[in-house]
């Protein structure tokens, strides 16, 4: 019985909210148009909202001043008709700029001359207040600048009736009681409402920084994405252009064997699954060591040591990721197809870095060891890790190395290689050695 008596007050509080959820819901369709955008549609809601909120107002206030025999009673009710008329108009011509000027000269001069009508600045009981509310529109819906216009305006127009009230109407007959009484509900009501205009300027105002906080936020992931971190703090701090010497650094590149061949028997999606899963990985190793990647072209992949922040072991870690490479191969999920092996070339040496284009942007490098590093996997065996003397000989009172011979290298002659096995001290590294 208890729930019985209870449910139906619940249902109507909840039948009470869901109307005035739906009232305002159709407020703000009024004069909507599909085109607009969303500022505009939220700012189209706010005014008409806004201005029905202030009718009945304005009702009461006519009332009131009639009831008391004073004819000023009537300016409340032109605002009223001049109100309602515009949001009529609007509703049919969906003009945005036309409902604003016309509301905000409506709440203006109409509350202002009522201020002269009844005697002035005191025995108004502050009626003028309202008119405040169209510079504080104004600052809510226009720019700035012509808020200012607005507000000196409404600074010219208050002064002038509030001292023509007092010398053209000294004699208004209205009880002092009720003159109080308008000067604290004129104070409360326009405080309200101005209130309410700075809220929801507010609220768009942080939901807008919020907004830009994210798209920043997404912007800066995106070009960490594209940029060693160093490079994108400085790309964000200059407009010159970038471009360093590094004098010791190791180029690493890896490149998928035979993958045209391969490509060819796969289906597209399984191809870009296979290359994604592979250079995902390498991501992971490159990010592990603290390494930079420089850039993946078709099925090879670029990554360096000693960029863009040198440091002394760069051939070590670039060592310590191709072992971790080959590795990744062999006994990750992508060697669930068949056939799938790497070659890995490494060089040491000066190169030159630096950020080109405008669009799509890369940080590349560039020098001779560069174009080394890339002979070294181009000419490299499957599943092997080959690497020119210069890096040899950083790495060879660590490394197991093994003498590859001289063999030539397009557009560079005979040269000298080794094959990088593993580590000292990896006995089954070691045993393979020859």
């Amino acid at each position: 019985m208890i729930e019985e008596a209870t449910d139906p007050s619940g249902s109507t509080a909840r039948d009470d909210l869901g109307w005035i959820a739906k009232t305002v819901d159709r407020l703000g369709r009024i004069g909507a148009d599909p085109q607009d955008d969303e500022d505009l549609r939220q700012k189209k809601a706010l005014l008409v909202l806004l201005a029905v909120l202030i009718l009945p107002v304005s009702v009461v206030w006519g009332s009131l001043y009639l009831g008391l025999g004073s004819p000023v009673g009537v300016v409340p009710f032109v605002y009223f008709a001049v109100s309602l008329g515009s949001l009529v108009v609007f509703a049919r011509n969906r003009n945005f700029d036309l409902l604003l000027n016309t509301q905000l000269l409506d709440i203006m001069l109409t509350t202002t001359a009522g201020q002269m009508l009844v005697g002035g600045f005191l025995p108004s009981g502050g009626v003028g207040l309202w008119g405040i509310l169209a510079p504080l529109g104004a600052l809510v819906f226009l720019d700035v600048r012509r808020a200012v216009r607005w507000f000196a305006a409404f600074v010219v127009i208050f002064v002038i009736t509030g001292l023509a009230g007092e010398m053209l109407f000294p004699d208004a007959d209205l009880p002092s009681w009720f003159t109080s009484t308008m000067l604290a509900l004129n104070i409360i009501g326009a405080g309200s409402v101005a209130f309410a205009l700075l809220a929801s300027f507010a609220q768009q105002r942080n939901a807008a920084l919020t907004a830009l906080r994210a798209e920043q936020e997404k912007s800066e992931t995106l070009l960490l994405n594209i940029l060693p971190s160093a490079i994108a703090e400085r790309l964000k701090a200059t407009t010159q252009m970038i471009a360093d010497h590094f004098d010791a650094t190791t180029i690493l590149f890896a490149d998928v064997v035979d993958f045209t061949p391969l490509s060819e028997r796969l289906p597209p999606a399984e191809v870009v699954g296979m290359l994604d899963q592979l250079f995902s990985r390498f991501d992971e190793l490159v990010e592990r060591h603290e390494l930079e990647k420089v850039k993946t072209v078709g099925d090879c992949y670029m990554a360096a040591a000693g960029v863009p922040n040198p440091r002394p072991d760069h051939a070590r870690m670039a060592a310590l990721l191709a072992l971790d490479m080959r590795d990744a191969v062999a006994t990750s999920a992508v060697a669930a197809w068949p056939g799938l092996e790497v070659r890995i070339g490494i060089n040491s040496g000066p190169v030159v870095g630096g950020v080109i284009g405008r669009k799509r942007f890369l940080y590349d490098l560039w020098g001779d060891a560069v174009n080394t590093a890339s002979r070294m996997e181009s000419h490299g065996t499957p599943g092997e890790i080959q690497m020119t003397r210069a890096t040899h000989e950083l790495l060879k009172g660590e490394f197991v190395c093994t003498l590859r011979g001289t063999i030539p290298i397009k557009g560079k002659g005979q040269m000298e290689t080794w094959y990088l096995v593993g580590p000292r001290g990896d006995d089954r590294r070691s045993a393979n050695a020859h």
